[in-house]
């Protein structure tokens, strides 16, 4: 049976709903300034990936994917960064396909079922590190759990423990969330940053890409089913959605892992919020705060850190959770 927490998140009085909690902090956040190092590794099928590191000299190292549309440099991804390394760990910032400064090299991009990439960067980070920790945001969340949850990963066994923090643990249903009516704002941005990427893949591979239909995309679900799915080997989005929600991986996840989904927040579907305990291992822990919106969890005044942050670090360094 998986641990269901009780949450001591307390929210910030001026952010008052999910949406003011998801939105204050994406835009009004600033990125930490940090001493990041750059390194390119290269794939398998001639890519790349670009990862961002922080580098203390210790033996344990915290690896942080980002969500939709993000990168390596966002302010959340650099808060929690710079949380790990004052603490003493190394810290490894990835950039998925395509999310760096430079476009990947291949027809594909990356999708929220991209676990080999993952395992690519967990691979060539354990030459280095003894112990390894994952941490995910939203998408990079989903990445996280499908991955733990797969047999196949021989480099599992350099992983102590996992936080996933605002996962669409059902992707369809949180596709069909975001893009709701009182949603559309997220779903415009994040399908304007899609659709100008692939005008720009669509240059370099035209015989891969068609913009044909492109203007008449006005959902995350119709981009699926036009572009993602096809370009990574699945039938449409349903296909996709149900082969790489990361909810079908819980019950075989054995590490330590704790999932973070505020109540109120707007990308997620009721699926998200999984209450079936039985069916899940003693390893897993579910934390759902009544506040918190995507990806927020703002701190009630600017003195204190990002509760998220503290959460994640007190859940790693907890030597009683093994």
């Amino acid at each position: 049976m998986p641990v269901v927490k009780t949450s001591k998140y307390l929210r910030n009085q001026l952010l008052f709903n999910g949406h003011l909690q998801t939105i204050y902090p994406a835009i009004f956040r600033k990125k930490e300034a940090l001493p990041f190092e750059r390194e390119r590794i290269n794939t398998p099928d001639g890519d790349f990936l670009d990862l961002d590191w922080l580098k203390n000299g210790k033996n344990s190292l915290v690896i942080l994917s980002h969500g939709l549309e993000g990168n390596s440099q966002r302010p959340y991804m650099t808060g929690m960064a710079k949380m790990f390394f004052e603490s003493g760990y190394d810290v490894l910032n990835w950039n998925f396909r395509g999310c760096s400064e430079s476009m990947n090299a291949q027809p594909v991009f990356y999708h929220s079922g991209a676990t080999h990439d993952l395992d690519l960067v967990i691979s060539h980070a354990a030459k280095h590190y003894s112990t390894i920790h994952l941490i995910g945001f939203s998408l990079g969340a989903n990445l996280t759990l499908k991955y733990l949850g797969e047999t196949a990963w021989e480099s599992k066994k350099h992983i102590k423990k996992a936080v996933a923090i605002s996962v669409p643990l059902d992707l369809g249903g949180s596709c069909d969330k975001i893009d709701e009516f009182g949603n559309k704002l997220y779903a415009y941005n994040f399908l304007y940053s899609l659709k100008q990427k692939i005008r720009k893949k669509a240059l370099l591979f035209p015989e891969k890409l068609s913009v044909e239909n492109l203007s008449g995309i006005h959902s995350l679900r119709d981009f699926d089913n036009e572009y993602t799915a096809p370009l990574h080997g699945f039938k449409d989005a349903s296909d996709y959605y149900q082969q790489c929600s990361s909810l079908h991986f819980l019950s075989q996840i054995k590490h330590p892992t704790l999932v973070l989904n505020a109540q109120n927040d707007p990308f997620l579907s009721k699926d998200c919020f999984p209450t079936n305990a039985g069916s899940y291992e003693a390893s897993l822990y579910l934390e759902y705060p009544k506040h918190g919106g995507h990806v927020g969890f703002s701190p009630r005044t600017v003195k204190e850190r990002f509760w998220s942050e503290t959460r994640a670090l007190e859940f790693i360094q907890n030597e009683n959770i093994n």
